[in-house]
C-alpha cells in the first residue's frame, strides 16, 4: 500500500484506489476494448466479483508504484502504439491523482478483438 508522510501525519493510499485510477486511464486510450486477466484462475475470480481492478496489478516499491496492465486491443490497430499510449496515460493520471511516482507501467496484450462489423 503506497504511503506518504506529510507534515500533519501519514497518508495511506490503497492499491485498489491506484488500480481504479489506472483502469479509468486505460479505458481512455484508443484501441483498448477491454481488460483481461493474468491467468485463468484470476479470470474466474474476476467474473464472480466484477472488480474495478480487473486486469491491473499494483506493486509498491521504495518510493512509488509499479503497475501491470493486462489488456485486450482492437484488431487492426498498431499494438506498439496502443501500449505506449497506455504507459504514458496511466503514468500521467496516477501521478496526478495519487501524487506518487510511477516507476513502471508494464503492458501485457492478452488478446485481440476482431469487430465483424468492419469487414472489407
Amino acid at each position: 500500500m503506497p504511503t506518504r508522510d506529510e507534515t500533519l501525519g501519514q497518508i495511506d493510499i490503497s492499491s485498489s484506489a491506484v488500480a481504479t485510477v489506472a483502469n479509468q486511464a486505460i479505458h481512455q486510450c484508443y484501441g483498448v476494448v477491454g481488460m483481461a486477466s493474468k491467468n485463468l484462475a484470476d479470470g474466474i475470480a474476476n467474473l464472480l466479483t466484477r472488480d474495478s481492478r480487473r486486469g491491473i496489478e499494483i506493486r509498491t516499491v521504495a518510493d512509488g508504484v509499479e503497475i501491470d496492465a493486462y489488456v485486450i486491443v482492437q484488431y487492426g490497430v498498431r499494438i506498439k502504439t496502443v501500449a505506449e499510449s497506455i504507459q504514458h496515460t496511466v503514468k500521467f493520471h496516477v501521478e496526478k491523482a495519487i501524487g506518487l511516482p510511477v516507476h513502471a507501467v508494464n503492458v501485457y496484450i492478452q488478446g485481440l478483438r476482431f469487430n465483424p462489423d468492419n469487414q472489407d
